[in-house]
């Protein structure tokens, strides 16, 4: 086994990655201030902290050494590196846990550990309180590769079992099922370390305040680092002698982040410079660190961060609407390359569609093979903006490739969407070990024999290599773990190939395709990645909701004869709509009570015990007001107004602003934290912003007055955030942006519903890109409708009745609901609205 080399920082403390990093501390300490100022306005941390009040706390921590860490997620164990199959199956007649009634997949996975697990609840806590023993705490998720690793090196081991069922509670908590709980933990080891990861290992007092903690162990001592027997004697060693020092330091940790993390303005409004100027702050930030050669903006490891392209997408808008030309197109540029690299490299799946979590090398070729569900909705509707922009169908068939695989291989029977596919897998001639990216590399023997005639065309487009492909760069495989190995990854554009070859653009195209499906077919008899069902988590749901809807327009201004090839589908625009609503009806269905007017977080098997957070209630309302813009029926846009007010009720600071990603109503979770942090996901903050901007956009008195009060007085909360590290918070600087224009454009469509000529009035109405506009439609025959509309904006309700025509559909582009004349021709109305005129 190799020794760990350093971990790049920010891999290290990014939001969606399986860390390995063991670090923990080793000397009793107080964090110093410099410190604390760099992790709270680093652009890799994920929650806001004040700066005014840093954390001072002197937490007594085990002795050890310190140690390094290191460069890549699967480089630590070496290039042979292996594990044995879940324990689920290896162990299950020896040891059955308390995790074995629970219904998260990663729970289960531990179920039959010899290791006493408890899932996070009143009876572990009893029983750590009974025995006067500290808990021990994991979080991870299923598809997490070293989850994995600790689980089979350390809780399937029999002598680490014993040490952690005599001295410690054990509790496993699946982040995506309780990420309330992750936060409060993550939060602690990050504010002091300045990093963090999963999986997540912290010690805690049995009251729950956080003693000390780290995230990755190996089982024992190796390269002047301790092994985790050797941190559960320290631990046990401090416990029974210091007890009443750690306990008061634990507790005044969690006093001084609430304090931290509470922020607030009793000021309800943000100063006018910081709206007008954060954006251009961010995108130029964004800009200086772009990558010319291979796209993206930062350094290896490459994450995809959608809300960076967004944020250059919008200002690229408002740069040409200003005349400032040259910077729109160059900003423009930077995206459409960036995303052009990625569609290209090795962190898209070729074969099978979507997009891997992440590059660990600069050029987007090896991957770290997780695919996670949030990834892919936001990144198709970052393809689809840019093709709406451009009108070319290589980001419309790169977003078409993102759905087509969702519907393939991500949706259940009923609609359900699941969470991720894992990045691990059992290797075909070796079914009891699973390796990294087993499931989705090729030799060359392999590719010759499946795609057989086409085999050298192929190995050419793809840079198959008989001694590997993954030499592009040194962090692609420092360790050959993947030597003979090739992962695809187009390095010329399929025009230069075609050319060079003398073969039609169009036979050539199809010639990869047919190849990628011979590919997937030989694939699809793998041993497959573990697939995460849990169903649903509601947050990302809602992310993939919002691109399944917004497709379903926009897909259609495609020409008419544009040729698609495997693993892209050609699926109709409509069946798109059909999954966002089938999605939906799930949701509502399973997770929501009409009652109460509450959700739950996911479901597998039944709804969890966790209740719905922030993100769940922001994010599906961003998905609801997508499927009713983009021709879903009123129904979805009523319950958008129902969750907002539910989530007014339940997360709003009323006096200081902002909202809290949790109820506060659960006394096991510590601390209720306002977070900003835009980073793989969107802050729920972020997207509440824009929502209440939105909202405030379609209705009219108290009712817009109210979300434009909640979406200033949130903005002003994040102030400082806004003004110094503005590119930490791409997306809520758009919001700020939008709620500084000062009057909003409708475009209201009236008649018969649902109808061909609504259709194509709606595919007109999103035909160009423009985030600041809002859609409105409807049926002045249908009395629910109007009624609606009477009750929330009497000016929509006048201008259907003045305007409708029985055997047309009638177009009004207004400004703050003062209207143009109106249009009832389809190409007419999307002329005026990339006019600019509108």
């Amino acid at each position: 086994m190799a020794a760990p080399s350093l971990l790049v920082p920010s891999l290290i403390s990014h939001p969606t990655h399986c860390s390995i990093n063991s670090h923990f501390a080793t000397n009793p300490q107080t964090l110093p201030p410099s410190m604390f100022r760099r992790l709270l306005f680093s652009s890799s941390n994920f929650t806001h902290f004040r700066p005014d009040s840093p954390l001072k706390f002197r937490p007594i921590l085990p002795s050890s050494s310190s140690f390094n860490r290191p460069t890549r997620v699967s480089a630590m164990a070496g290039k042979d590196q292996t594990f044995t199959a879940s324990a689920s199956s290896s162990h299950q007649n020896k040891h059955t846990n308390r995790l074995a009634s629970e219904h998260s997949p990663y729970l289960l996975q531990h179920a039959h550990n010899p290791v006493n697990w408890y899932p996070w609840g009143e009876e572990a806590f009893e029983e750590a309180r009974k025995r006067d023993v500290p808990i021990f705490l994991s979080i991870g998720y299923s598809t997490c590769h070293w989850c994995h690793v600790m689980e089979v090196e350390s809780f399937e081991d029999d002598g680490v079992a014993k040490l952690l069922n005599d001295w410690f509670v054990s509790i496993k908590v699946d982040r995506e099922e309780r990420p309330d709980v992750d936060k409060v933990y993550m939060t602690y080891v990050q504010a002091l370390y300045g990093g963090g990861g999963w999986p997540l290992s912290v010690f805690l007092s049995p009251d729950l305040k956080p003693l000390m903690g780290g995230t990755y162990f190996p089982p024992d001592d190796k390269y002047g680092r301790p092994g985790f027997k050797t941190i559960l004697r320290k631990v046990k060693e401090a416990w029974d002698s210091k007890k009443d020092v750690l306990v008061k330091s634990g507790t005044f940790a969690i006093e001084q982040l609430s304090e931290a993390l509470s922020i607030s303005k009793l000021s309800d409004k943000l100063a006018e410079e910081i709206s007008l100027g954060a954006l251009h702050k961010c995108t130029k930030t964004l800009s200086e660190s772009y990558d010319p050669k291979y796209g993206g903006f930062g350094s290896a490891p490459k994450f995809p961060r959608p809300s960076e392209p967004q944020a250059m997408i919008y200002q690229s808008k408002k740069l040409m609407e200003s005349g400032k030309t040259g910077e729109a197109e160059e900003y423009l540029k930077m995206v459409s390359f960036s995303l052009q690299c990625m569609a290209r490299g090795g962190v898209h799946d070729h074969v099978g569609g979507g997009f891997h979590r992440y590059s660990v090398d600069e050029c987007w070729h090896v991957p770290h093979f997780e695919k996670m569900l949030y990834d892919q909705g936001q990144l198709a509707n970052v393809y689809l903006d840019v093709f709406s922009i451009t009108k070319d169908v290589f980001y419309s068939c790169v977003a078409r490739d993102i759905l087509d695989y969702l519907k393939r291989d991500m949706i259940g029977h009923d609609g359900e969407i699941f969470s991720a596919e894992d990045a691990d897998s059992a290797e075909s001639e070796n079914p009891t070990k699973k390796k990294e990216g087993a499931f989705y590399v090729w030799t060359t023997s392999e590719i010759e024999e499946v795609v057989d005639k086409h085999a050298s065309l192929f190995k050419e487009h793809y840079y198959i290599k008989k001694s590997g492909n993954c030499d592009l760069s040194s962090m692609s495989d420092p360790h050959d773990e993947f030597k003979g190995k090739n992962v695809l990854i187009e390095r010329k554009s399929t025009n230069e190939m075609a050319s060079k070859l003398g073969i039609p653009l169009e036979n050539y195209q199809e010639i990869l395709g047919v190849s990628r499906k011979k590919l997937f077919d030989a694939r699809s008899k793998r041993p497959r990645p573990h697939l995460d069902d849990k169903v649903v988590i509601v947050s990302w749901n809602g992310l993939v909701i919002s691109s399944f809807a917004r497709a379903s327009k926009i897909l259609k201004i495609e020409p008419q004869d544009t040729k698609f090839n495997f693993p892209v589908a050609g699926t109709s625009p409509h069946e798109y709509m059909e999954v966002s609503k089938k999605a939906l009806n799930f949701i509502k269905e399973n997770l929501y009570n009409p009652q109460s007017r509450r959700l739950q977080h996911s479901f597998r098997n039944g709804p969890s015990k966790a209740p719905g957070f922030l993100d769940d209630y922001a994010f599906l309302i961003s998905g609801l007001l997508d499927v009713y813009e983009y021709g879903g029926e009123l129904s979805w846009l009523s319950w958008a107004v129902e969750l907002q007010e539910t989530q007014d009720e339940v997360f709003l600071d009323k006096t200081g602003g902002g909202y809290f990603n949790t109820t506060g109503e659960d006394e096991s979770v510590l601390l209720r934290v306002k977070e900003d942090h835009d980073g793989a996901e969107p802050s729920g903050n972020s997207v509440s912003a824009i929502n209440l901007v939105r909202l405030a956009s379609m209705f009219t008195g108290t009712r817009s007055d109210c979300y434009r009060q909640n979406a200033e007085h949130l903005l002003a909360v994040f102030e400082k955030r806004l003004k110094e590290a503005p590119v930490a918070v791409p997306l809520m600087c758009c919001a700020a942006d939008m709620l500084a224009i000062p009057s909003k454009k409708q475009v209201v469509l009236v008649g018969k519903k649902p109808s061909p000529k609504m259709e194509h009035m709606l595919v007109s109405v999103h035909a160009s890109y423009d985030p600041n506009k809002i859609v409105i439609h409807i049926d002045p025959s249908d009395e629910e409708e109007m009624g609606f509309w009477i009750a929330k904006n009497p000016n929509v309700a006048a201008m259907a009745k003045s305007n409708f025509v029985t055997d047309n559909v009638v177009a009004l582009v207004c400004r703050d609901f003062a209207c143009k004349a109106p249009v009832m021709d389809p190409k007419s109305l999307e002329a005026l609205l990339l006019s600019g005129k509108a």
